[in-house]
């Protein structure tokens, strides 16, 4: 089992193939991108017993999009989490991925999100 201090490892995933993808079957393929981005955010930073991507998906869905909000937020916290257990500087991404979500640019954090789990994937 991982703890905080083993953090496990990801996959590095190809950004402009999943938005192809996303777009190319009108969504559905970003709801499995939504969902391994939750589930990947949580095993990078050591939290691999949190809420898995199905269930945070269908509380998006039944909040028509507020649980959403929250999620952002804690994604981003959470990317921060394993900056800092890697030596690396941490920062506001929750902030950043909130604010970026509330402005209706959610795509934008989850790309944004991608972006730092590829590093982090390193």
């Amino acid at each position: 089992m991982d703890t905080p201090s083993t953090p496990s490892t990801i996959q590095k995933r190809n950004i402009a193939l999943y938005i192809v993808l996303s777009f190319v079957t009108c969504g559905i393929f970003g709801l499995y991108w939504f969902c391994t981005l939750n589930d990947d955010t949580n095993k990078i930073s050591g939290h691999p017993e949190a809420m898995g991507g199905i269930v945070v998906l269908l509380l998006t869905i039944v909040t028509c999009g507020i649980y959403s909000l929250f999620w952002m937020y804690n994604m981003g916290t959470r990317i921060d989490e394993a900056k800092t257990q890697r030596g690396m500087p941490g920062g506001s991404t929750g902030t950043l991925y909130l604010i970026l979500t509330l402005l209706g640019f959610a795509w934008v954090s989850e790309i944004l999100l991608q972006i730092e789990l590829n590093k982090l994937a390193e």
